[in-house]
């Protein structure tokens, strides 16, 4: 046995003798690698994306490495420990508050000159802290060479070379994270990066602090130098919640005038200014650079194209034209039909035998195969076309395209009153409208997540596309691409709408300015594909396994029995049909006045999935192929349509109204979005029927 494990061997026997787990924080910029690093870690689920703001809330993972147990905390990426948004907040109350016992920084070591500002704000809170430099084999690949020993020296912290999603260094990391923690005196002093003048006055007022009995119990958990320095910036969330008093403020204020700040520039400006120049002096001496700054890499020939001014939009919409015509084509319909076989004919064909074989009664085959398969089945069919929309989507991501998309809407965005920041949520809402909703807690303007709030329910959820797909192998065969492309985009160009309806009148105010970092593009990998991908898929098939299931039970159980609670052949004389022929006639004038396709609708605010669930389980023709049958004799092309916008712009779920409230702590606004939302369905669905058939009769 090696000298170095015997070490580690006798390390983790102290260790645990100390401690039975460890807490580990993770911190950095956004795009840094950081939630990589933490899937590398815990094998958890958690979103890999490529802009700021995908990680709003704090993410806990866990492992055993070397017979100990260490649990991963992933707090949101920020740039600064002067929080302005609310993810921002999340990580510095974290950092501040919680009780980890290290923190590990993740820098990007490519860009170390805007990486490393993070990095010195959190050397002032003197925890215990290692840095880990990602991505170091794009480094060596670009054939830079980076002086470790010099950054460990001036940081005086220790340093670990890793590549995050190729598993380089990981284990490293790890081993010097036992080793750190286990010291008795891990925090260190922190290298004074100011000039003279400024350094005195921090000291100064540290030496103010020192006098107020109230500030001790911050000085145990934030070290005296950190919170002089955010009280020398001006730091208002700091001066709030230690409440100096007058005096206090007076002597820290004189402190302050003793140096004459250089024209428009703040104590916050000038701070930041001397951390730059510190880092920037650093790294010149540190980075062995083989290209210089002025030289062009194959990302920003990239750029060139992607993001150019008359290209990018029509590239970005060829990409999502691209990505339908795969999922929703040949190949998607394909793979659809494969697994809607597997599912109803097989599956259910061997539990039809099965339950005929125990001598089952004809009430309970009707109920599992009648309404469970056949309603969840339906559901379950489009499974190999969500995964290979998620997968495609997963690879813009994972790409380093989609933060690309981010800058590229920025300028639309800010036509309607938004930054692009706000086109991250307003983006996930394709994917599912909750998430989206807790992801506007990126904004910083109170006014700005209200109205991408209002927005996002427009943008088609992967929840609806079983509904379309349904409509559109039934009534579309022909022209697939351009009916979920212009349904796509119709939710867009109703979002827009609802953007000039509240920003003026309503929601006023100046947008907030969007500044993100664009990643150098990169080839997606493997593992994450398979994390984010799976995350997805996994919620799709519990919801098909608990929601879709019991909405499926109770559909199957109102329209099997009337009210006297009695066993019905004909389903319009059901329970479902009194309440479904009660509300039929609102739809009417939107061509679909049938009690069943009401029905549906009414279903799918439990989840939309339950659109397809409950109209195989009422129209019970057995499989895709037997309701598009039914769909194409109750449904005109036009009908259709004016379907499938009713279901795109109508209120998403009850989970989504949930977020709102969540979001927006208000029922008034809540409310409001709700209404608004119907009002636009009803109107919008109306206007196409209503101009569809117009215009069919005249051509």
């Amino acid at each position: 046995m090696s000298t170095s494990t015997t070490m580690l061997n006798n390390h983790v026997k102290n260790f645990n003798g100390r401690s039975k787990t460890l807490k580990i924080a993770l911190v950095g910029n956004p795009n840094c690698g950081k939630t990589t690093l933490f899937n590398e870690l815990t094998g958890s689920n958690q979103h890999v994306g490529n802009w700021p703001g995908v990680t709003v809330e704090k993410k806990e993972g866990s492992l055993r490495f070397r017979g100990i147990q260490i649990n991963i905390l992933d707090l949101p990426g920020i740039y600064s420990l002067s929080p302005y948004s609310s993810e921002e907040i999340v990580t510095r109350v974290s950092l501040l508050e919680d009780s980890s016992d290290l923190i590990i920084n993740i820098v990007d070591a490519t860009i170390l000159e805007r990486s490393l500002y993070l990095t010195t704000q959190l050397l002032e809170l003197q925890k215990p802290m290692i840095i880990a430099f990602n991505m170091t084999d794009v480094v060596e690949k670009k054939g830079d060479i980076i002086d470790y020993n010099k950054f460990r020296s001036e940081l005086n912290v220790p340093i670990v070379p890793i590549s995050a999603n190729k598993g380089i260094g990981v284990n490293e990391l790890l081993d010097l994270a036992l080793r750190y923690v286990e010291k008795k005196d891990n925090s260190k002093t922190v290298k004074k990066i100011y000039n003279d003048k400024v350094e005195n006055v921090i000291s100064r007022i540290e030496n103010e602090l020192l006098k107020s009995f109230d500030n001790e119990k911050i000085e145990n958990k934030t070290s005296l130098r950190w919170i002089a320095v955010k009280l020398f910036e001006n730091d208002k969330l700091l001066m709030q919640k230690i409440k100096l008093t007058k005096i206090q403020l007076e002597n820290i204020n004189l402190y302050k005038g003793t140096i004459e700040l250089p024209p428009h520039m703040d104590e916050q400006m000038l701070i930041a200014d001397q951390r730059y120049k510190y880092i920037y002096d650093l790294c010149t001496t540190a980075i062995k650079r083989k290209h210089t700054p002025e030289h062009i890499t194959l990302t920003d020939k990239i750029d060139r194209i992607i993001t150019n001014k008359f290209f990018a939009v029509p590239i970005f919409a060829i990409m999502m034209i691209f990505i339908f015509y795969i999922t929703f084509g040949p190949a998607g319909s394909f793979l659809r039909d494969q697994f809607e076989f597997v599912i109803k004919d097989m599956f259910g064909g061997f539990v039809l035998n099965l339950l005929t074989n125990l001598g089952a009664s004809s009430w309970s085959k009707s109920l599992i195969i009648d309404g469970i398969i056949e309603g969840v089945g339906s559901v379950i069919s489009f499974f190999p076309q969500v995964m290979i929309l998620f997968t495609l989507l997963s690879i813009l991501e994972d790409s380093g395209y989609m933060a690309r998309a981010a800058f590229i809407m920025d300028k639309l965005l800010r036509k309607v009153g938004l930054s692009g920041r706000a086109f991250v949520p307003l983006l996930m809402g394709f994917g599912c409208t909750v998430p989206a909703i807790l992801g506007t807690r990126i904004l910083e303007k109170e006014n700005d997540k209200k109205l991408t709030i209002l927005m996002i329910p427009f943008m088609s959820c992967s929840a609806k596309m079983p509904v379309y797909a349904m409509f559109i192998a039934a009534l579309f065969k022909e022209h697939q691409i351009l009916a979920i492309s212009s349904i796509y985009l119709l939710g867009i160009l109703v979002a827009i709408f609802t953007a000039m309806v509240f920003k003026g009148p309503v929601l006023k105010g100046e947008t907030a300015s969007f500044i993100m970092e664009l990643p150098a593009y990169r080839m997606p990998t493997l593992k994450n594909l398979c994390l984010h991908v799976g995350a997805r898929l996994k919620d799709f098939i519990i919801k098909a396994g608990t929601v879709l299931v019991a909405a499926t039970i109770v559909i199957w159980f109102l329209q099997s029995f009337n009210l006297s609670l009695q066993i019905v052949y004909d389903k319009s004389e059901s329970i479902l049909a009194s309440v479904g022929m009660a509300i039929a006639p609102v739809f009417s004038l939107c061509g679909f006045g049938d009690w069943r396709a009401t029905v549906s609708l009414l279903s799918g605010l439990i989840a939309k999935e339950s659109v397809v669930s409950t109209m195989a389980v009422l129209y019970g023709t057995g499989g895709l192929a037997g309701i598009s049958s039914v769909v194409a004799d109750q449904f005109s092309t036009i009908s259709a349509y004016s379907f499938m916008v009713f279901v795109l712009l109508y209120t998403p779920c009850v989970a989504a109204l949930s977020a709102i409230y969540k979001e927006l702590k208000s029922i008034k606004w809540t409310s409001i979005a709700l209404c608004y939302q119907l009002i636009i369905a009803w109107n919008a669905s109306l206007l196409v029927f209503q101009a569809g058939s117009a215009f069919s009769k005249i051509f």
